[in-house]
């Protein structure tokens, strides 16, 4: 049987074109990545012992480190879900998960920002990244020396401080950059809680002022994952933040038993950077010659640690 020409179906052939390629490329870096932080995840999590997350080790444990239901159940998240992220399950991560897996697995900084990455997510915390405290700012921190001086926003982050600060409620140099929060530290950190004379009434104050801000930052991850982890950890912000009190800023004189130099009387003063972001300049001025002294003292001793 003979076929004529009229009678030949035309091959066609088809080429992806550069929008197609891009959408492919982007899929398969998606997957790469959901791979990658499969791995991450799972190696972290057998580094830890249940020791260092204050679970006891047993006798039948036949796994490295810890399992994935104390994983799930010390980041608050379901044992499926958890387990999916870590066979690199097409599923939606959310930034207060990531931020609740990198406290859990004990990340340090670098680490924290890789799981971020790996996630495709911006880290909301002012560890990740701090914007607007320039290189005058830092200077202007260390010419108030040696009164304390630091720079919050409205969130009671400390995006920067000088050195007297740094030693006013014991070594904020030791804690890790995602818990220099002073709503975290007041509540959580031993040592600002036997440094804060006044201490319960000083939490109540700063749950009132942290409810008055949040106003304006209803939706923003970065302040729902505070308040979160907060309402988890101490009972007694639970406490202050259901009586649903507001307050404003103000000055006020503040009291402090500090570890290295004893009793100090200081005036809390902010100056605002901006209003946008509620960032301001927090100065702590002495109320009489005896705090002025120890102030100098205090300043001293923090000077020496830098150069050792």
């Amino acid at each position: 049987m003979t076929t004529s020409a009229h009678d030949t179906v035309p091959v066609r052939t088809t080429t992806a074109g550069p929008a197609e390629s891009a959408a492919s490329a982007a899929r398969s870096a998606v997957g790469v990545r959901r791979s990658e932080l499969a791995v991450f995840l799972r190696s972290r999590r057998e580094r830890i012992t249940p020791e260092q997350v204050g679970l006891p080790h047993g006798t039948r444990r036949r796994t490295p480190g810890l399992r994935r239901e104390e994983v799930a159940q010390l980041s608050a998240v379901g044992v499926t879900w958890y387990t999916w992220l870590e066979q690199a399950r097409d599923i939606q991560v959310s930034v207060q998960v990531l931020d609740a897996l990198a406290r859990t697995l004990l990340l340090d900084a670098s680490e924290r920002a890789h799981l971020f990455q790996l996630a495709g997510a911006a880290d909301p915390t002012p560890a990740a990244h701090c914007t607007g405290v320039t290189p005058a700012l830092h200077q202007m921190l260390r010419a108030l020396e040696p009164f304390p001086a630091t720079i919050q926003n409205s969130r009671y982050d400390i995006l920067a401080h000088n050195r007297t600060y740094a030693r006013l409620m014991g070594d904020l140099e030791a804690v890790p950059p995602e818990d220099r929060n002073c709503m975290i530290l007041v509540y959580t950190n031993p040592d600002w809680r036997r440094s804060i004379v006044h201490l319960e009434e000083t939490r109540r104050l700063m749950a009132a002022k942290l409810r008055a801000s949040m106003a304006g930052h209803l939706a923003e991850p970065a302040w729902k994952m505070l308040v979160k982890r907060l309402m988890a950890e101490s009972p007694e912000f639970r406490a202050n933040w259901e009586r649903y009190e507001v307050v404003d800023l103000r000055t006020r004189t503040k009291q402090f038993l500090n570890p290295y130099v004893g009793f100090l009387s200081l005036d809390h003063t902010d100056l605002w950077l901006t209003r946008e972001t509620g960032a301001r300049l927090v100065t702590y001025t002495p109320t009489d010659d005896e705090s002025r002294q120890r102030l100098e003292q205090l300043h001293a001793l923090a000077v020496a640690a830098e150069r050792d």
